[in-house]
């Protein structure tokens, strides 16, 4: 056979990574930039073994004005991407084999991964650590924090990431090859080259080689949300221009349900480029936005809570979050519709009869671990703790000639979705821990029915955690706390090893933008141990602060 030849002269666009493993079976899926020949899996003690992949080109993934690559682009621009997908069967879940990855283009050339390890999926009762992740987005300590979860407990044997994987989904660099050096693929294959600069030396992050060799779950944050889609304007306009699909059907003229689902999803919002990139479980409702799947000893659920970022400042010209901008009133089609929910939770939503159904099934309830996962905190220290996780209720007001004078958006406390109808039904469920992420800070709750509540998403820059003299803006008139935990629970203090304020106290927080955290569940000891690295002092330990019990 012909040999493959050296990476130098033909790239791979990505190392290959793990998707959806079962108790005989895992997906390898990888990328490049030309359709090629033939792609396949050699595998086996000798790679003796072949699995032949199946391809398809990534449908949204563009460049423009604001990427940062080694091409400049004057405008939007398609950017073809092929993925590769082969599944490799006959496995055990007692066994780890080696593979590699071959592309062959058109011109017959070849190019080889390096070799890599593969599992089935572990059986009940297999010991596992399992990374506790989120909002990577490209942030400036990303690659630092991988990096020393390698270091410090070795290699994972799942990623657990409760979103915001990039920070704009269709921008293909950020998924590969953003020239800072800190992509997403990279970061989490060992091959990021970031420098960070600190008060001691400069120092090159390269993240860690973790998803060639491990699996990875995720979920659906607002950055793997696009908005309605344009062959014209920028993927940042695109990104910010979600529109509700209520709102979008009205503009269609039909009702919603007798909308072509198509053309919904492009004048409203899409998750295709997640879609196409993530191999997942899938539910009968809701596909891979939302499913659950066993691994090991955790039964895991994975739910769709998110919804459009909006400006929190009523000065701002932006489409904002509690008014709508003078400058969009006389055209509902450019409206901001407030903090829009994308996929319902409600009680009697399709997402919450199915998840009903999921925590009263024998698959959930006789797990020695129950964990669920998704993005929006339902209890946090941060900012995005108000306004309340509902859907937002326009108040217009009139001109005399009945022309719209402004437009404000009311968000009920009473009517807060997580915690009126969600945590209930997880809590009374058993469930022992719930990851989110959102805030990007570090800071932890336990409910009176011993349901765990994590944020362990300080991995990147943070926008602080209010507590004391720090408050969040809340705009004039409005009654939402400014400080602490909305939703009732009080933060609870780490438990080993506490950062401590000015006059010496712990604090129930991280939210640093030197101190970056990552969380690691033990399945064998049922704890959470949570550690933090200070990007300051590169030379320094990686610190284990807190540990709680499952």
């Amino acid at each position: 056979p012909q040999s493959p030849i050296p990476m130098s002269k033909l790239q791979l666009l990505s190392d290959p990574f793990l998707q959806l493993p079962t108790e005989t079976s895992v997906r390898v899926v990888w990328f490049t930039e030309f359709v090629g020949t033939r792609h396949l899996v050699e595998y086996g003690h000798k790679l003796e073994k072949t699995a032949i992949a199946s391809t398809t080109e990534l449908s949204h993934l563009r460049e423009d004005q604001d990427s940062t690559t080694g091409n400049i682009y004057q405008q939007l621009t398609k950017r073809p991407v092929y993925r590769h997908e082969a599944e490799v069967q006959g496995l055990n879940s007692s066994e780890r084999l080696p593979y590699r990855v071959i592309s062959s283009d058109l011109d017959g050339n070849r190019i080889s991964s390096k070799i890599f390890t593969l599992a089935a999926k572990p059986k009940p009762g297999t010991p596992l650590k399992i990374l506790l992740t989120s909002d990577h987005q490209l942030k400036p300590m990303t690659t630092a924090n991988l990096q020393k979860v390698v270091e410090t407990v070795g290699l994972p044997e799942a990623i657990f990431f409760a979103g915001d994987l990039v920070n704009n989904p269709d921008r293909a660099s950020e998924w590969f090859d953003d020239r800072q050096g800190n992509a997403f693929f990279p970061s989490l294959q060992g091959r990021a080259e970031y420098k960070l600069e600190s008060e001691e030396v400069d120092v090159i992050y390269r993240g860690a080689e973790l998803i060639q060799h491990t699996p990875m779950y995720t979920a659906i944050g607002n950055h793997e949300v696009m908005g309605r889609f344009s062959t014209e304007t920028s993927l940042e306009d695109q990104l910010d221009d979600a529109y509700p699909r209520a709102a979008a059907a009205q503009l269609y003229g039909k009702p919603l349900d007798l909308v072509p689902f198509e053309w919904l999803k492009n004048n409203s919002f899409n998750t295709d480029s997640y879609e196409e990139i993530f191999s997942l479980p899938e539910s009968s409702s809701g596909g891979k936005k939302y499913y659950a799947v066993s691994f090991g000893d955790v039964r895991l659920v994975v739910l769709f809570i998110t919804l459009i970022w909006r400006e929190p400042d009523p000065e701002s010209d932006e489409k904002g979050r509690y008014y709508e901008s003078e400058k969009y009133l006389s055209d509902p089609a450019t409206w901001g519709y407030g903090q829009h929910i994308f996929e319902p939770i409600v009680k009697g939503s399709k997402q919450y009869s199915w998840l009903e159904k999921e925590v009263n099934s024998p698959e959930f309830q006789q797990a020695k671990y129950k964990v669920v996962m998704f993005h929006h905190p339902p209890h946090t220290l941060g900012h995005e703790a108000i306004p309340p996780y509902t859907d937002p209720i326009p108040k217009i007001e009139r001109n005399p000639d009945n022309s719209i004078k402004s437009v404000r958006y009311e968000y009920p406390q009473e009517a807060d979705y997580l915690i009126r109808d969600l945590v209930p039904l997880l809590e009374s469920a058993g469930t022992q821990l719930v990851l989110y992420g959102h805030s990007h800070l570090w800071n932890r709750f336990l409910s009176p029915t011993e349901t765990n509540f994590l944020e362990t998403s300080n991995v990147g820059n943070s926008y602080g955690a209010y507590l004391g003299e720090n408050k969040r803006f809340v705009p004039e008139g409005l009654n939402y706390p400014a400080t602490g935990n909305p939703n009732g629970l009080e933060p609870i203090v780490p438990n080993i090893a506490p950062l401590l304020n000015e006059d010496g106290q712990p604090l129930p927080y991280i939210a640093s933008n030197e101190i970056t955290v990552f969380s690691i569940l033990d399945t064998e000891k049922g704890t959470v141990s949570s550690y933090y690295f200070n990007t300051n002092s590169p030379h320094s330990d990686v610190v284990k602060f807190d540990e709680l019990k499952l």
